[in-house]
């Protein structure tokens, strides 16, 4: 009988009956494990696509914080590119910290040649406790040489003050963020609103307000809160300290506060409603949002659906979020990567990240 310490040698995760699909990140490595290229190659494991990366840059960083950043030469990051792509080529990439304006434009070069279109811009510019990781002078060329390649961007608050040149505070507001960066020539523009949870309680009147303020019609996609989950090692696997079985648990949903990403296509709006969860454990959010998007896009899935269902993935990894380290720990990339129980069937990629693939 296969147990839970011995499933992933038996051949009981993911199998490929046609093309392995491929997704590529570009940023920078985390040796706390949390965000840059190791959140993002978890999260294509997670969704059962295969991974591969270009390393831009390397920090040093835990879940205190950065304490020292080293960008590596353009040249190098284009010779990383140009070996993954011309040999095993891609069917989406994501990009993160991109350091400097050399390094962006290295890589949207390398990307650009060889037509890669499943673009998701994750335009990293500051870590969550507060250290630059883009050179001030190197926003205007994200937005002039990467944007426009983007199928997807998906930038905080934050970044989306930097790319638009104004504060965003209200759902209003990134409804009209989100314009402009669509306006810079992505074809999705989704303006994270983590950084700000939305009351939509007592008669939604923000929401409400959001819905009427803008020409077009605003569909909601609700989020609900995840489920217990199932975990590769539950089951006679015991925790590491205690002696007891590990079992999951959630942080808590503050009632009546909503984390709320606008997106926008051009023609309408989307607003995705998740719950907001009470845990200091958010390191590395956005570069597993992003990561997810281009995981989707890399399975086939349609912009739209594979924008929401990146939505779940992370609402649920911060969830399950771990709490680990001194600081903010990181979310749980691989809460889905959920084998079959001893004697089950086994799980298709689908049902395991939660959506269908065709």
């Amino acid at each position: 009988m296969t147990t839970g310490d011995d499933r992933f040698l038996s051949g009981s995760g993911f199998s490929f009956t046609g093309p392995v699909p491929l997704a590529l990140t570009v940023a920078g490595s985390d040796s706390g494990g949390g965000a840059g290229i190791q959140a993002d190659l978890k999260t294509f494991t997670a969704y059962g696509v295969f991974g591969t990366s270009a390393v831009t840059g390397i920090t040093a960083q835990n879940t205190r914080g950065v304490t020292q950043v080293q960008a590596l030469d353009p040249a190098l990051v284009t010779a990383q590119l140009d070996a993954v792509l011309d040999d095993i080529g891609t069917h989406a990439a994501k990009t993160g910290m991109l350091a400097n304006a050399a390094i962006i434009e290295a890589v949207a070069g390398s990307l650009e040649r060889r037509g890669v279109t499943n673009l998701v811009v994750d335009p990293v510019m500051i870590s969550a406790t507060g250290h630059r990781l883009l050179d001030p002078d190197a926003v205007d060329a994200l937005k002039k040489r990467l944007l426009p390649l983007a199928l997807a961007a998906t930038p905080n608050l934050p970044e989306t003050a930097a790319l638009i040149g104004k504060p965003v505070g209200s759902l209003l507001e990134m409804q009209q963020a989100a314009r402009e960066l669509f306006a810079m020539g992505c074809r999705y523009a989704i303006v994270k609103g983590g950084h700000l949870p939305v009351d939509l309680g007592e008669g939604a009147g923000e929401l409400q307000r959001a819905r009427e303020g803008l020409d077009g019609p605003v569909a909601i996609r609700e989020i609900q809160a995840p489920a217990s989950p199932e975990y590769p090692w539950s089951g006679p696997r015991t925790a590491v300290e205690g002696g007891e079985p590990a079992a999951p648990r959630a942080a808590e949903a503050v009632p009546g506060r909503w984390a709320v990403d606008v997106v926008y296509d051009g023609a309408s709006f989307t607003l995705l409603k998740a719950p907001y969860f009470k845990t200091r454990n958010t390191h590395g959010t956005g570069c597993t949002f992003s990561a997810a998007i281009a995981a989707g896009l890399a399975l086939g899935l349609e912009p739209i659906e594979a924008i929401v269902e990146a939505k779940r993935f992370i609402t649920q990894a911060i969830a399950y979020s771990l709490d680990i380290g001194q600081g903010h720990g990181p979310t749980n990339h691989l809460l889905r990567f959920s084998p079959a129980p001893d004697g089950g069937e086994r799980r298709t990629r689908g049902e395991a990240y939660g959506t269908a693939t065709g």
